[in-house]
């Protein structure tokens, strides 16, 4: 745990700048598959690969006040929708190309209300929206689409559960 712990805070450390970017990260959270994962810095980023990404500002603050994962901590999540997909989030429903892709919750486990973006369009060059599979994931349902500055890079298993 504690070595798991430790390549977490190097994966964010070495993102915010103390160093090169992450080349190893831990991810212990059940909305991916935990265990041991690559990362390929300014690697070529396509729909259904995994990313190690920042969450938006305002959500990454939400997240650590709520304790769902530490401010300084990149999320790892799958690349659902790319440039010229349509992805549109309405209601309890989240769409891409017409298709239902994710659904949402109104409150977390303990009951606070999840924020929701709305919107419908084309995702712009260099947006991506990053959704997992998992239910209760802490996704683009609930913060949209984020820049191509957001993705550290493309993460490939190592070891996982």
């Amino acid at each position: 745990m504690a070595a798991g712990l430790a390549l977490i805070g190097l994966a964010a450390g070495v993102h915010y700048g103390l160093s090169p970017a992450p080349r190893l990260m831990w991810n212990p959270s059940a909305s991916a598959p935990v265990g041991l994962w690559r990362v390929h810095p300014g690697a070529p980023v396509s729909a259904g690969d995994m990313v190690l990404a920042e969450a938006p500002e305002a959500v990454r603050w939400l997240a650590a006040e709520r304790r769902y994962l530490p401010a300084n901590v990149p999320l790892l999540k799958r690349v659902a929708a790319v440039r010229g997909d349509y992805v549109c989030a309405l209601d309890e429903t989240v769409y891409v190309n017409g298709r239902p892709v994710a659904r949402r919750r109104a409150a977390d486990p303990q009951g606070r209300p999840l924020p929701w973006w709305r919107d419908c369009r084309p995702l712009r060059d260099g947006e991506y929206l990053l959704l997992m599979d998992a239910p209760d994931s802490f996704d683009g349902r609930y913060f949209g689409p984020v820049e191509a500055a957001a993705i550290i890079g493309r993460a490939r298993p190592l070891w996982v559960r």
